[in-house]
């Protein structure tokens, strides 16, 4: 089989790194990079760190609107389709990327496969929501990586076949987590002797929190109220943001402001961190997974198993929600909610399935 897979962001190349090489042993995989995440931090270096294939066509798009960046990518991936020919066309998570492989797949008649299926946070003013629905309701076979995602699915009677396989970034997590536990020594020795247990890691990138300064101003407050040293990877949108409206002098002054980290660097960090701040989507089941307390900074979750294990707690922007959830002693029990570290394996066999 020929398998065209489009990926875009950070989280879709640790996704690859699990999948790809697996799909690579039986069958011609073919990288499509769309450019979403453009800077090698956030690219590149999961190519570099996890073995995840480098990418065979490199469409670099990027900026603008969601509306307009999801058009230049159809535009793109349309005559990419018509000349490499694919059996199937494989798409990760919720991306604009994700979007617009999986809209040019089902109007040419391609099988979509849409690996992490039937996440909802329900809330339709993240385009993220947006883009996971309609790709469900367009795919051929829907790959959830848990039973609730699953039921969700059904619940919306789409058309695909549903395939429970786990989440293929546990099975990455699991093959790291030696060298990611070197790499976050390493990283707490060069930052002056912070000790385990002695901070919180933070992520803040999302449109909603960093994208006007009432809202950026109140991620600061946030953070730097809760009375516990935070680190901050600068994520390149949240860069630019605070140097906009003029609060990059007061982040550096009272945050410890890092580069965008790789993969083994940031896993190695969370793993040793008092908490998980972030807005992020993946990293709160990577926090899970590392059996680290999130504190989200957002109202809504599409990885609401973690809310009811008692390992994650929705704040928004509120100083007070965030400071109690700090307080508060994370459960002794963790399930194992996402798998056994093999769902790569079964993404491999599922998406065989159609041929």
């Amino acid at each position: 089989m020929r398998i065209v897979t489009v990926i875009g962001n950070r989280p879709q190349f640790v996704k690859a790194a699990a999948v790809s090489p697996l799909l690579r042993e039986r069958h011609d995989e073919v990288l499509v990079h769309t450019g979403q995440h453009h800077d090698d931090a956030l690219s590149q270096v999961f190519v570099d760190q996890l073995g995840a294939p480098q990418p065979e066509h490199q469409l670099h798009i990027h900026g603008g609107t969601n509306t307009a960046q999801t058009g230049r990518m159809i535009a793109a991936l349309e005559p990419l389709f018509d000349e490499l020919q694919p059996d199937a066309v494989l798409v990760y998570g919720d991306t604009n990327s994700t979007l617009a492989g999986g809209l040019v797949a089902a109007q040419q008649r391609i099988p979509l496969v849409h690996v992490e299926a039937g996440l909802r946070s329900f809330d339709r003013a993240m385009p993220e929501e947006l883009n996971r629905v309609l790709v469900d309701h367009a795919a051929d076979l829907l790959l959830p990586p848990t039973e609730v995602a699953a039921a969700q699915l059904r619940k919306e009677s789409v058309a695909g076949r549903i395939e429970v396989v786990g989440d293929v970034m546990i099975d990455v997590a699991h093959r790291t987590r030696p060298a990611a536990l070197e790499a976050g020594k390493r990283m707490l020795a060069s930052m002056g002797g912070l000790t385990p247990g002695s901070y919180a890691l933070c992520t803040l990138h999302r449109a909603g929190n960093v994208d006007t300064p009432e809202r950026l101003t109140a991620a600061l407050d946030l953070l730097t109220g809760i009375g516990v040293p935070v680190l901050l990877p600068v994520h390149p949108r949240t860069e630019a943001r605070l140097k906009e409206f003029g609060l990059a002098d007061r982040a550096a002054a009272e945050l410890t402001l890092l580069p965008p980290l790789g993969y083994l660097e940031f896993s190695g960090l969370l793993a040793s961190a008092t908490a998980m701040l972030t807005d992020s989507g993946g990293v709160q089941k990577e926090a899970y997974v590392a059996g680290v307390p999130c504190i989200t900074l957002r109202d809504t979750t599409e990885w609401t198993e973690t809310i009811t294990a008692g390992w994650n707690t929705l704040v928004d922007l509120n100083l007070q929600a965030a400071k109690a959830a700090l307080a508060t002693t994370p459960p002794t029990a963790r399930p194992d909610l996402y798998g056994d570290g093999h769902a790569a394996e079964r993404v491999v066999a599922a998406v065989e399935s159609l041929g």
